[in-house]
């Protein structure tokens, strides 16, 4: 891999067409296997994930080429200034290449240069992502726990 293919920008709602394709195109497959084929459901997530005031968004380009996607918010807390990331994906095809670790180091640059103080995301202790964020210096917070409650 070439580092100097690969091109950091932010992003905002105006990508979502891109950010759908690879979002799905992921987490459809294994070890997720979500199913994302409400396509209304979908453009509303990406609207949450992308169109807000507080949102933060960058994706890795090759060329003309979405490969990673990471998309968030900015959150204010008292240690300072987040960015709190709801989704972060590597094309299938550019797994296991560098271009994960070189697309973290990317947001995480990017994120000082916005005077941002940490990074906060969260994911399965059973997939992949969960060693590969550790690999990249991410601490895994063993007070915190994740709560949820099906309404139906």
């Amino acid at each position: 891999m070439q580092e100097e293919e690969y091109c950091l920008r932010q992003l905002d709602i105006r990508a979502a067409e891109q950010a759908k394709a690879l979002f799905a195109g992921v987490f459809t497959q294994e070890p997720w296997n979500d199913d994302w084929s409400d396509q209304k459901q979908l453009e509303a997530y990406m609207q949450d994930l992308m169109g807000q005031n507080n949102s933060l968004s960058f994706g890795l380009y090759k060329g003309a080429k979405l490969v990673a996607l990471s998309m968030g918010r900015v959150k204010h807390w008292y240690e300072g200034t987040e960015y709190c990331i709801d989704e972060l994906c590597v094309g299938a095809s550019y797994q296991g290449k560098g271009v994960g670790r070189l697309f973290v180091r990317e947001i995480e640059k990017a994120c000082r240069a916005l005077g941002l103080t940490h990074i906060f995301l969260l994911t399965d202790k059973d997939v992949p992502a969960f060693a590969f964020y550790q690999k990249q210096g991410f601490c895994h917070l063993e007070n915190n726990a994740a709560f949820a409650k099906a309404l139906g």
